[in-house]
């Protein structure tokens, strides 16, 4: 039963039809008095919560009753609905334990997405779903793991990637967030329509507004001709924000703003668009730490996390190595034309206790690097030790300056120039071989007033 809490008969006659219209049974109450009654006699699956039942509209009388509906029951679902929605409020009822938040007059698709993924979401596991039966009902061909981890993973993201839910994916590089996300995305209703990858790391701050939303000819100096913002390319399908953690405190105002309303302006053009898109983010930063040091906003936070995945690194699950080493060399025999290519079992458990800082990607390089340089069809431990001891990871004795010689900051410099010389300024080139992504480059270049030119690359 889905509880339904609003002073608003109107409200809740809307409600109680609309959710009735889709098979969910209904109970409607019209004062935090009557809500508290019928909580202490049954649980509901889901609550919907308006904050105002009095010509206040703080919101105080919501998020009261919202602290004893969570003192109740905490674990049952609430969709905050208001007239008066602030960012502020959104976020302080997230704080106290809200699910959703959801303005009025409200979308009826939105509402009932949000209903559909939180109750979805709440459902008992019956049986713990293995590989198999998970490849039978969902579309994860391009995922190797069997580790419990993954699978709950798989489950989780199987079960609210029909929904519009906003999917967070955190993990170390190299984890496969893009992977995961392409999965939601296959697995949605969107799956006929186009599925837009934005990396936000390396997209200048200069830039991002031309990029995200599009321009029209004559916006700034050199826009010759209009160009399509990847909202716009996204429209109807999926939009995947990589590496959000790196977008820049101006960069994460303007993102909310189109998360929030599904609005936003061409650059050159007052024209107000609207866009139907889902959205998936990753990172591999602490979010939750940044938002306390003030350098991630909170409120974009709740906006992108409704439904939180975290990968775990592949140290964590070795299991999945044996795995994942068998699917790179069935792919490197027909790609280099060596049936008869393999590897022998000691070399395999070797594989198994490597950490891997670099996750998936690094032992993707070092089965390919082995198999190239090798002349062997049979590969064996000496093989792998060999070519892991060239990879730069594991070269170390770098000389450094003298202690007390040179600043941190003026060594950074010193690397940071060097390195535009080497690669004559293409800023891709230069981000990677310092370790660094395009965005946080551009910060260092412009703080040290290194000149470059973003037409480089």
């Amino acid at each position: 039963m889905i509880l339904i809490i609003d002073d608003d008969i109107a409200v809740r006659t809307s409600l109680v039809l609309l959710l009735e219209q889709q098979g969910y049974a209904t109970a409607a109450v019209d004062t935090p008095a009557a809500a508290v009654d019928l909580l202490q006699q049954q649980a509901p699956s889901l609550i919907i919560l308006d904050l105002n039942f009095s010509i206040d509209t703080s919101g105080d009388e919501g998020m009261l009753l919202l602290q004893q509906i969570r003192q109740l029951h905490p674990a049952v679902p609430v969709i905050l609905i208001t007239g008066w929605a602030t960012i502020e409020l959104a976020v302080k009822g997230m704080k106290l334990g809200a699910n959703d938040f959801i303005n009025k007059p409200w979308s009826n698709d939105h509402l009932l997405q949000s209903v559909k993924t939180l109750l979805n979401l709440q459902e008992k596991k019956t049986e713990k779903l293995n590989r198999k039966k998970l490849d039978s009902i969902y579309n994860f061909q391009h995922i190797i793991g069997e580790d419990d981890a993954m699978l709950d993973i798989l489950e989780t993201i199987g079960r609210v990637a029909a929904t519009d839910a906003s999917v967070l994916i955190m993990g170390e590089s190299g984890t496969g967030k893009e992977l995961i996300a392409e999965s939601v995305h296959q697995n949605s209703l969107r799956s006929n329509k186009p599925f837009v990858k934005v990396n936000l790391g390396g997209i200048s701050t200069s830039l991002f507004d031309s990029e995200m939303f599009g321009h029209v000819r004559g916006a700034f100096t050199d826009a010759r001709f209009d160009r399509t913002g990847r909202f716009e390319m996204a429209n109807k399908g999926t939009i995947f924000l990589d590496e959000i953690g790196d977008l820049d405190p101006g960069s994460q105002v303007k993102l909310l703003r189109v998360l929030q309303d599904r609005t936003y302006e061409v650059l050159g053009s007052s024209r107000t668009k609207t866009v139907d898109v889902r959205v998936v983010c990753a990172t591999n930063r602490p979010l939750e730490e940044m938002v306390l040091k003030g350098s991630f906003r909170e409120d974009l936070l709740y906006r992108i996390n409704l439904i939180t995945v975290r990968l775990p690194a592949l140290r964590e699950r070795p299991g999945d190595i044996p795995l994942l080493v068998n699917f790179f060399v069935n792919n490197l025999r027909e790609i280099y034309n060596r049936p008869q290519l393999n590897i022998s079992r000691e070399a395999m458990k070797w594989l198994q206790q490597l950490p891997l800082p670099g996750n998936i990607r690094q032992l993707k390089n070092l089965v390919e690097r082995s198999v190239l340089v090798s002349k062997k069809e049979y590969l064996d431990v000496e093989d792998f030790q060999s070519q892991l001891e060239t990879s730069p990871r594991q070269k170390g004795n770098i000389e450094l300056p003298e202690v007390g010689s040179i600043t941190l900051e003026e060594l950074e410099k010193k690397m940071i120039r060097k390195a535009m010389e080497f690669h004559k300024g293409r800023i891709t080139k230069v981000a990677k071989a310092l370790g660094i992504t395009r965005s946080a480059l551009y910060r260092r270049l412009e703080k040290y007033n290194i000149p470059y030119d973003e037409t480089t690359d």
